[in-house]
């Protein structure tokens, strides 16, 4: 498994385009409307409570995820910028879905707990890392996994609120979902923590 790298600012390219620039490409520009969403999202889940709304849009973020990294690709558009942006979305959508799962009694807290604490947790290896010269942990196909796990979660559990057929079979998938994509995630989580201790431990040697 590869470690975090050093990234001192000195090393930063002069071909790379500026960050105001990268922020008006295709992909960058869905991955930002994407985080417009978060507050609008978590105030229909805890405000009106216009499920139906809250589960459109979570499909709308869904699929833009999908496209703003096709988008990168075909052209070839990718950016620093963007790879910040992108996780950050995912992981935004994820805490106001978990905290509004929680106040409204969708999800047990002994499921949201070891979810939040892999965040705090990842948040001090990622600040760590940053006071030291290094980049964040890289992205590992285990935490793509369970991100798209619990997103593909997160609608079933919203459909399975109230006593209609369509709650009754939504119910065991969402949980199901649920759980699969909380291992995972916390796994995830865990790879982090060793690519950051990885590091800083190759730096100590050095």
């Amino acid at each position: 498994m590869s470690t975090a790298a050093p990234e001192p600012a000195a090393q930063a390219s002069a071909a790379e385009p500026s960050l105001l620039r990268q922020a008006f490409n295709v992909p960058n520009m869905l991955s930002l409307l994407r985080l417009a969403g978060v507050p609008v999202f978590l105030w229909l889940l805890l405000g009106p409570e216009e499920d139906g709304w809250a589960l459109a849009l979570l499909v709308f973020s869904a699929l833009t995820d999908w496209l703003d990294g096709k988008l990168a690709r075909w052209l070839n558009q990718m950016s620093r910028l963007g790879q910040l942006l992108d996780p950050a979305a995912d992981r935004l959508y994820i805490l106001a879905t978990l905290i509004a799962f929680l106040v409204r009694e969708i999800i047990p807290w002994w499921v949201v707990v070891p979810l939040l604490v892999r965040e705090a947790v990842l948040g001090v290896c990622v600040l760590t890392l940053r006071r030291r010269g290094f980049a964040p942990p890289e992205v590992t196909y285990i935490g793509k996994g369970a991100t798209f796990v619990l997103m593909y979660a997160f609608p079933f559990l919203l459909l399975a609120q109230g006593g209609s057929d369509v709650a009754a079979v939504a119910r065991p998938i969402g949980y199901a979902f649920t759980i699969w994509g909380g291992v995972l995630y916390v796994w995830s989580g865990v790879l982090y923590v060793v690519q950051a201790r990885n590091a800083l431990r190759g730096a100590r040697d050095d």
